[in-house]
């Protein structure tokens, strides 16, 4: 069987720590333990897995890695796109530590996954690669399994949360659960949201994949200072609504600004009743 490494991508540090402590609480009860006994957690920012195992699955034959004992519960872990199994390089390895029986595969178009016949449509979308997925826990033997993804991983994972919930133990959906309408998404979007989706144009081109292949890391970089800008846009944008919203906000129990006499006669008389009647309405 061929076995496949591939590079560390900058975001393997976000999806493998979010989705390792939802999915199991693995980090928090090691850091516990590391902090009890006066040691540190450290985690392998240069791990990488190794996609030995293959099985033939519907359409495809899948590469994927597999970690833990083999009556363990099962995990499977998606991945996004363009990114790849080792986005869980770091979490796979402590979920096997706990007894888990840890699925990575590499998603249709990604890695050693193959399709079994030329005749087969390359078929993107969503719906299928999450039969993919119930095809491979099918080959598997897996009966039900907790199920953790991000970007188009995430997307799998809710598909088959929803068309097959009796196969999805649990669901972590790191990015959102991110089913929606497929007639909407063809409708254009303003060019400041069309611009944040400039790599699936770049991705779509010859150019774009020789390039991400030349110049991986610097678009990592890149495409993680853009997020990060256009968050710290949203952030700036919700203050400002926030203090537009208080500034608005009406005072609440504001007497009338009343005269100030309080004499006996006609004048006096209707102060005090204009009074008590402010008083009733706050």
């Amino acid at each position: 069987m061929p076995n496949f490494e591939f590079a560390n991508l900058s975001r393997r540090s976000f999806a493998g720590i979010a989705l390792g402590a939802t999915a199991a609480g693995v980090l928090g009860e090691r850091a516990v333990a590391q902090r009890a006994t006066g040691t540190e957690v450290s985690l392998n920012d240069h791990a990488a897995l190794n996609a030995s195992e293959r099985i033939d699955a519907g359409d495809l034959s899948v590469s994927y890695a597999a970690l833990g004992p083999d009556d363990g519960r099962e995990v499977l872990l998606l991945h996004g796109w363009p990114y790849d199994i080792n986005s869980f390089a770091q979490v796979a390895p402590l979920l096997a530590e706990q007894g888990h029986r840890v699925i990575v595969p590499f998603l249709r178009g990604f890695g050693g996954t193959r399709f079994l016949s030329a005749k087969t449509k390359r078929n993107g979308q969503p719906s299928a690669l999450a039969v993919d997925m119930v095809n491979l826990m099918d080959a598997l033997k897996i009966e039900k399994a907790t199920i953790a993804g991000f970007d188009w991983g995430a997307r799998t994972g809710d598909i088959v949360a929803i068309l097959w919930p009796e196969r999805c133990k649990a669901l972590v959906s790191v990015s959102g659960y991110l089913v929606g309408s497929q007639s909407a998404g063809k409708t254009p979007l303003p060019p400041s949201a069309e611009l944040q989706w400039w790599y699936q144009y770049y991705f779509a081109t010859d150019r774009g994949r020789d390039g991400y292949g030349k110049y991986t890391n610097d678009f990592n970089k890149l495409n993680m200072e853009v997020r990060l800008s256009e968050l710290e846009v949203r952030r700036r944008d919700l203050r400002t609504q926030r203090r537009g919203v208080l500034k608005a906000r009406p005072r609440r129990n504001r007497r009338a600004q009343l005269p100030l006499a309080t004499g006996a006669g006609a004048g006096g008389k209707a102060v005090r009743q204009a009074r008590s009647q402010a008083g009733e309405r706050t």
